[in-house]
């Protein structure tokens, strides 16, 4: 993986931190609502993680693909995960 390993681990471990504490919201009959924001907050980070690796992909492994004219599959890719972001 291309990306910076550092931000995304830091990324990771703050939403896995949050989904602890959503966890123990949940098992402590917390407000919906706050729990709800919870959740969408720990949804954020994960998607600027995501966003992150993508970019890098597209940036790096896309890139020399295309540069050694071997991007059907690298394309291909990018299509499939495109196509499962937009099902959201």
């Amino acid at each position: 993986m291309m990306a910076d390993k550092a931000e995304i681990s830091r990324l990771l471990k703050t939403a896995l931190g949050q989904l602890n504490g959503i966890m123990k919201m949940v098992e402590e009959d917390r407000y919906c609502i706050d729990i709800s924001n919870q959740l969408m907050a720990t949804q954020s980070i994960l998607a600027r993680a995501n966003a992150d690796v993508l970019k890098t992909h597209v940036n790096h492994c896309v890139r020399d693909a295309v540069a050694s004219g071997e991007s059907e599959a690298k394309l291909e890719e990018i299509s499939l995960i495109l196509d499962k972001l937009a099902k959201r």
